[in-house]
């Protein structure tokens, strides 16, 4: 039996459930907790889904909908283009508690000491704190709008195998 790695990170974010999902949720705009990726699926169970570069230029991610129950739980197949590990699953689960919404993100299934796993584990934590930000103040942390210029100037050194005609 194989066995996998697991990370968990989880926040309390000050709005409700429905900010949250939408943030998680919007498709063909850029997702700014996403690390400035646009969203590409249908997200109905079975479809394909595509993390793009804001330009569209770029694919870093691909997966399929595995689970979607707006606005509590949304779960995908996830592999990085510029890594050949494979596919891991991630989700999401949003629970209203008074004023603030509990935000769960899991990945699971990732194979361990992968460039992946390493990858997912450092991204998640950005992920949800950017995440509770720009619900709670409509703004990204100031280290990950730093972050995201560093991205934009580097994207020129993207591999060519990210370019998003080798996955439709």
């Amino acid at each position: 039996m194989t066995e996998f790695e697991k990370s968990v990170h989880q926040v309390m974010i000050r709005g409700t459930v429905e900010e949250v999902w939408r943030e998680l949720t919007k498709t063909h705009e850029v997702q700014r907790a996403m690390f400035n990726m646009r969203l590409e699926s249908s997200l109905e169970v079975g479809a394909k889904m595509f993390m793009r570069s804001k330009d569209g230029k770029y694919t870093g991610v691909v997966g399929e909908v595995l689970e979607f129950d707006p606005p509590k739980r949304y779960a995908h197949t996830f592999r990085f283009t510029n890594f050949d590990d494979p596919p891991c699953v991630v989700s999401y689960d949003l629970e209203q508690v008074g004023d603030e919404v509990k935000f769960t993100l899991t990945n699971d299934r990732m194979q361990p000491g992968s460039k992946s796993a390493k990858q997912m584990k450092q991204g998640g934590g950005m992920i949800v704190k950017s995440l509770k930000s720009i619900v709670e103040t409509g703004k990204l942390p100031v280290g990950v709008r730093m972050l995201y210029g560093v991205f934009a100037l580097t994207a020129p050194l993207t591999p060519k195998r990210c370019r998003s005609e080798h996955w439709q």
